[in-house]
Order: C-alpha cells, then sequence, then structure tokens
C-alpha cells in the first residue's frame, strides 16, 4: 500500500534521508521509530507530498507518486494526515473541521456524521475544537484524516504533547479506531512505548536510513546491531570470551547462536532477564535503586567492578547495599562482536 524506494533527501549539506526504503502492507499499522533528527519527519513529509525526493521513488497503492519525473501533488495522493498539534481550525465546529477535505456534496451528506460516530463524537459535531478535552481535539482530528476515506493515514508524534497520565488511553483509542476501519497507517514517533503498543511492525530508522524492520518483539528481543539493541530499550552489555559453542560471562555462560569467530564478545541481556537473590554472603551488591510502582530497577556492581541493570516487580523488593546472587532468566540473548 506505501513504499519507499532508494528515497534520498538532502537540505543543503545536510542529508536527511539516505536511499531510504521502507514498505507499509495494506491494513497494517507500522511505526517509524527513530531519534531526532534521524529523518522520520522528512519521510513522513515525503510521503505526503510535502517535500520533493532528491532520488528514488514513492508509491501509494500500487502507483507511483514522486520519482523519476513524477509528482502527483498532496492533495490528489489519497493521504489524511493527523499532525502533533491537531491543526484544527479554531473557527470552524467539529462539524466543519471533519468536512473540510470534503466535496460540498459529502460535507451535504452522511459521511462526516458516521466519522463522528466512528470516533465516538457523534453528539459533538456543534461544538468548537477549544470547548473541547485534548483527547476529543485528536480524536477530531483523526476523523477529519479518515472523512475522504483516504488509502493511508500518516501520524505525527500524534501523542508528543499529550498528558502521560493520558497518553496510553488515547493510542489504545486511536489503535482501536484504525483497526476497525482497517486502513493503512504509519506513525512517526521517538517513543519506544508508543511504536511497541501500537504498531504491526516497526521500522527503526538513524541517520537517514532504515536499519531493522521487524514486529515489536524482534526489535526488543533480535536486534540486528548494538545501536539497535540499545535504543529499543534498556541493555546490558556483559562482556564475555568465546568456549566453544558458548560465551562464558561473569553472570553465567550462554549459547553463542550466532556465527561468528571473535573471541571476545558482548552478550545482551535484557534488565527483566537478571533476577536477585538476597544473600548476606553474596558476590554482588545493590549500589542503586529507582522505585517505579509496578517494577523497581536496580543497579548491581559484579565482583569484577561491572555494573548490571536488573528490573523487578515491586513484590520482589530488595533493599540498597544489600548482598545478592545474580542468576539471568532464560530468555533470548544476543551475541555482538566486543
Amino acid at each position: 500500500m506505501l513504499r519507499l524506494r532508494d528515497v534520498s533527501k538532502n537540505f543543503g549539506a545536510t542529508q536527511a534521508l539516505d536511499a531510504a526504503n521502507l514498505q507499509v502492507k495494506r491494513g497494517e499499522i507500522v511505526a517509524l521509530l527513530g531519534p531526532t533528527g534521524c529523518g522520520k519527519t522528512t519521510a513522513l513529509r515525503v510521503l505526503a507530498g510535502f517535500e520533493r525526493p532528491d532520488s528514488g521513488c514513492v508509491e501509494i497503492d500500487g502507483t507511483k507518486v514522486a520519482g523519476e519525473a513524477t509528482w502527483t501533488a498532496p492533495d490528489r495522493r489519497r493521504v489524511g494526515m493527523v499532525f502533533q498539534d491537531y491543526a484544527l481550525f479554531p473557527h470552524l465546529d467539529v462539524a466543519a473541521n471533519v468536512g473540510f477535505g470534503l466535496s460540498r456534496r459529502e460535507r451535504r451528506g452522511q459521511r462526516v456524521q458516521e466519522v463522528l460516530e466512528l470516533v465516538g463524537l457523534g453528539d459533538l459535531g456543534h461544538r468548537f475544537p477549544d470547548e473541547l478535552s485534548g483527547g476529543q481535539q485528536q480524536r477530531v482530528a483523526l476523523a477529519r484524516a479518515l472523512a475522504p476515506k483516504p488509502a493511508v493515514v500518516l501520524l505525527d508524534e500524534p501523542w508528543g504533547a499529550v498528558d502521560p497520565l493520558l497518553r496510553g488511553t488515547l493510542r489504545d483509542e486511536v489503535a482501536a479506531i484504525l483497526r476497525e476501519t482497517g486502513v493503512t497507517a504509519l506513525l512517526v514517533t521517538h517513543d519506544r512505548e508508543d511504536a511497541f503498543s501500537v504498531a504491526d511492525r516497526i521500522a527503526l530508522m538513524r541517520d537517514g536510513r532504515i536499519v531493522q524492520t521487524g514486529v515489536p518483539e524482534q526489535l526488543y528481543f533480535a536486534p540486528a546491531d548494538r545501536w539497535c539493541a540499545e535504543f529499543a530499550g534498556a541493555a546490558n552489555l556483559v562482556h564475555g570470551r568465546r568456549d566453544g559453542e558458548h560465551v562464558v560471562t561473569p553472570v553465567g555462560s550462554f549459547p553463542a547462536a550466532q556465527n561468528g569467530s571473535e573471541p571476545e564478545v558482548d552478550v545482551l541481556v535484557r534488565p527483566e532477564l537478571v533476577g536477585l537473590e538476597p544473600d548476606g554472603g553474596g558476590p554482588a551488591e545493590i549500589v542503586d535503586r529507582t522505585f517505579l510502582g509496578h517494577d523497581v530497577l536496580y543497579r548491581v556492581r559484579l565482583p569484577d567492578g561491572t555494573d548490571l541493570w536488573s528490573q523487578r516487580p515491586s513484590n520482589e523488593q530488595v533493599p540498597l547495599g544489600a548482598r545478592v546472587n545474580v542468576r539471568v532468566h532464560d530468555g533470548p540473548v544476543v551475541v555482538f562482536p566486543s
């Protein structure tokens, strides 16, 4: 439904996109995830038609809309946009905002009321944006994007300005609406939790290129490289040495399933796999702890000075300064060259 093929875009001496490739299947919700400045917003603007690529091509629903002497204007691409600030017209009521991109005949029909019902605002069409909560404004913006029956909906950091206490609820609402309509959607975000909780697949972006694509579990447990591992979540990279088919580390021996001959390697161990057993004579010490409510995050110092992060349920609390035994629970591990 949506495809970038070797798309590059420069702004003066700055290369925002570097032969970027992305494919979104019909009906998928894909998150374009990456740090600030990686090029993800430029990719969104190229898809929407707000920027022309310097090279490569863009396809929407099998039709080339940019590249190789081809250019389709933004209003003819069948793309709906949801902006971070919602971009609602303050002088228009909700119904007029939603119907803004429709023809006069469509505005007089039932389409506006249909999408308002879809987003749970069926009785608020007469209100103005400043009379709505932030969550309601976001649903108006989504209804406006869906009203023309687009091929693709693009969402640009849609929860960036939302109160953290409401963020999860709004994410769930928007994801449910998108899935109910079956529309293809691309979400641009720098927030891992947004991407992991909403997307069917994630495209991880760095320095203008897509460096890994997969379901959330793949990015978290099977990252393509060290950078992907650390961006996808908190990571312990424990130094070890190869010994046959295993890697020996200060916290145990792990199968080295990946091909490689480097004797010195690092093993990725996620904090939730690091278990703690209080023991007055244990070799490791709790040197820092952060209570997070549902979890507690510990920094554990091993005898050789190595620090590990351990994330445990809050019903397994261990006091600061306690001596412990460390055990890594069974789970996927990845080996990287040191």
